[in-house]
């Protein structure tokens, strides 16, 4: 027997895809005013399809993430399931267990700690001889003394 061709990625993937841009759409539908501006990332599904972790930040990136995340799994996290049971086409649709994910921020912390460091060296005088070339204008001064010497 021969097996079907293998795809770019397996069924979990393509079913956390489809997941991501189904509740996309029915977030952005959504008018509850405690939700603020969310944006999803990713939808991780189990081997088993029993359950997807929904990866999202929120904007502005404060303290909401926890008020977010506690919203999101309470009772929107079955509305959000039922709802995608109506377009999905599944046998079960995966219970929902939301994350907020915090790596944006920490890229936006580290870009800025990066920019204040470049900042500062910029203000500061070259001195250090690996810029300035002193080690090699010293190395070349040694291997002529040295010749000389002989």
């Amino acid at each position: 027997m021969s097996r079907a061709p293998q795809r770019g990625f397996d069924r979990g993937e393509r079913i956390g895809a489809a997941m991501l841009r189904e509740l996309t759409q029915l977030l952005r539908r959504a008018k509850d005013p405690r939700l603020g501006e969310i944006t999803l990332h990713e939808v991780r599904v189990s081997r088993d399809l029993a359950h997807a972790k929904v990866y999202f930040t929120c904007f502005p990136a404060d303290e909401a993430g926890a008020e977010q995340q506690r919203l999101l799994n309470g009772t929107l996290a079955g509305f959000l399931r039922h709802e995608l049971s109506r377009t999905a086409r599944l046998r079960t649709v995966p219970q929902l267990h939301f994350v907020h994910d915090e790596s944006v921020m920490r890229g936006e912390r580290l870009s800025a700690l990066i920019d204040e460091a470049v900042g500062q060296e910029a203000d500061q005088p070259r001195t250090d001889s690996r810029i300035t070339g002193d080690d090699d204008q010293r190395a070349d001064e040694a291997a002529d003394a040295s010749a000389n010497e002989r």
